[in-house]
């Protein structure tokens, strides 16, 4: 019988390989990073053997500060948070912070309530005025659209099968407001690991280590592609 293989960080394809968040990140302009949002960017997540226990956004603030230790950091995530609160609660602490580096994600727990479909238009109002905000004030923004799972065994009964519909809703209507507002925007919607289960936490909504560290490696990417663009 062939061995079977663990998966671990260091084996992921889809992780940093060694010294990647070194290579992408030298010489960064980047002094203070802020991050805004519900549990996604708190960093709800179950751990995972062989996977970094840092919530995505933890990772990046961790990697940036590798390559400019003065970078200060500020992260208001907090779970159950909707769109509005976002903005209502930690739109002004983040500003007063003064980033010039800032990441926002949040919609999820909107998409996830009655009435939805009705209200989408509002939470698009929302994340953008977020994002113009944080601009306005110097910021370079990085938005989410957060990786969809075939199923979501966790949710009541009556919202399953449209779980999976709701959640990609979000992330096209995501995707086109960082694309209108002209933010870094980090797709995971479709990503490889969106259909495996296996990334996911005990709970059925949250991404768990591997893909906390999936999240991450594909900020810092996107970032560095920033910083040292391909020729053409």
């Amino acid at each position: 019988m062939a061995p079977v293989t663990v998966l671990t960080e260091g084996l992921d394809p889809y992780c940093l390989r060694a010294g990647e968040a070194d290579r992408l990140l030298a010489g960064h302009p980047w002094r203070r990073f802020a991050v805004l949002g519900d549990s996604i960017a708190e960093g709800v997540a179950d751990t995972v053997p062989g996977y970094s226990p840092m919530p995505f956004a933890d990772r990046v603030a961790a990697e940036l500060a590798a390559a400019r230790p003065e970078l200060a950091y500020l992260n208001l995530g907090r779970r159950g948070l909707r769109a509005h609160e976002v903005r209502a609660g930690q739109l002004a602490p983040a500003l007063a912070f003064a980033p010039d580096l800032a990441l926002v994600a949040c919609g999820a727990n909107d998409a996830l309530r009655p009435g939805y479909q009705a209200r989408a238009d509002a939470v698009d109002a929302e994340l953008a005025a977020i994002i113009s905000a944080l601009q306005e004030c110097g910021a370079l923004v990085i938005t989410v659209s957060i990786f969809v799972r075939p199923a979501y065994p966790s949710l009541p009964s009556w919202l399953r099968p449209t779980g999976t519909e709701r959640m990609a809703a979000l992330g096209a209507r995501t995707t086109a407001v960082a694309a209108a507002r002209g933010t870094v925007h980090i797709d995971l919607a479709d990503h490889p690991i969106a259909v495996a289960m296996d990334s996911t936490s005990a709970d059925g909504l949250h991404g768990n280590a591997r893909a906390q560290s999936v999240a991450a490696a594909e900020t810092i990417r996107a970032l560095g592609g920033m910083l040292h663009p391909k020729e053409p």
